[in-house]
């Protein structure tokens, strides 16, 4: 009973991950598309927030549960879809801890520029731009990970 307790621990973690991570990313590049300041400034203090309550939540469950579950499964560790499993879930980590430290800056940046009725800063697109570069090959690494975990090729 512990395993299917953690496995739906697992499942449904990865699913509030994963999607708010995609819902997060859709909303934030389509706010950024309609150039409209106050709504830039709005979804970010959103995607900030979420991050925050859903993301960073979500990135501690899914290790946790999958290592008991490994355990309890008697996997070996060294199987190497778990291998492929772990170093994308470390580059999809890397990919966003900048992405964390970018929205906070585009949020106050995209804050300031809705309160004064001014425009973005450049400095603001080029954060855009790193954002979406980062955020590109940690959806990639999320997509092979589900495949490994259905799967388990190897």
């Amino acid at each position: 009973m512990d395993y299917v307790v953690v496995k739906w621990l697992h499942i449904l973690s990865s699913t509030f991950l994963f999607g708010t991570g995609i819902g997060s990313a859709w909303y934030m590049l389509f706010a950024n598309v309609s150039r409209d300041v106050r709504a830039i400034a709005v979804v970010a203090r959103y995607v900030v927030v979420a991050d925050w309550l859903f993301t960073a939540t979500t990135a501690v469950l899914q290790p946790a549960t999958g290592f008991y579950m490994i355990h309890l499964a008697g996997y070996p560790l060294h199987s190497k879809w778990i291998m492929w499993s772990i170093a994308l879930y470390v580059l999809a980590g890397a990919c966003w801890l900048p992405v964390v430290w970018l929205q906070i800056r585009m949020r106050d940046m995209a804050a300031a520029a809705a309160a004064a009725g001014g425009e973005l800063p450049a400095l603001y697109w080029r954060y855009f731009r790193i954002w979406v570069t980062l955020g590109v090959p940690a959806f990639i690494a999320f997509v092979v990970i589900f495949w490994l975990m259905v799967a388990k090729p190897m």
